[in-house]
C-alpha cells in the first residue's frame, strides 16, 4: 500500500511540474528548484521537451556549467529579475532574466514553445555578456542626438 501511494505522490508531482499550462510556471519552478540545486534545475525543464532526449551531452555540459557557479566562484547567489520577454506568437516565447551573483551578474535566456496543449523548453542558454551589452547601449550611434528638449 505504501509503494502506490508513493508512486502516486511521485506521478502527481511531475504532472505539476511538467505539465505546465503557463509559460510563466515553467519559469517560476525552475527558479524555485534552481536556487536549491541548480543542475536539478536544469534537468528539470529540459524534462518539459521529450525532444530533448536527442542531445543529452548538451544537457550534461548545461548541468556542469551551473555546477561551477559555487559561492568560490561567483559569490552567493542572490536571485534573479526579468531584463525583457518577447512574445513571438501566442505559442512562442522568450524570457530573459537577469540571474544576480556577488561577483557579476548572469544573463539566462528561455526560449518555450506550445505546440499543442503543453509549454515546453525550446532551448536554453547562459551568458555573462550584460556589462559589455550596457555599454554598447550608451554609444553614441544608440542614442537619438536629434530630439527637441
Amino acid at each position: 500500500m505504501k509503494k502506490i501511494i508513493i508512486l502516486a505522490t511521485v506521478t502527481f508531482i511531475s504532472l505539476t511540474t511538467f505539465g505546465q499550462s503557463k509559460p510563466d510556471d515553467l519559469i517560476n519552478n525552475f527558479f524555485k528548484e534552481y536556487a536549491k540545486t541548480p543542475a536539478k534545475a536544469v534537468e528539470d525543464i529540459y524534462a518539459t521537451n521529450p525532444w530533448t532526449s536527442r542531445i543529452k551531452d548538451g544537457i550534461e555540459s548545461m548541468k556542469n556549467e551551473v555546477k561551477k557557479y559555487t559561492v568560490d566562484y561567483v559569490g552567493k547567489y542572490y536571485g534573479y529579475e526579468l531584463i525583457t520577454k518577447k512574445q513571438f506568437s501566442e505559442s512562442f516565447i522568450l524570457y530573459s532574466y537577469m540571474v544576480k551573483y556577488d561577483r557579476q551578474p548572469m544573463r539566462f535566456i528561455f526560449k518555450l514553445y506550445k505546440p499543442n496543449d503543453k509549454w515546453t523548453l525550446f532551448s536554453f542558454k547562459i551568458d555573462s555578456d550584460l556589462d559589455d551589452e550596457i555599454e554598447q547601449s550608451a554609444k553614441l550611434y544608440y542614442l537619438n542626438l536629434n530630439k527637441d528638449n
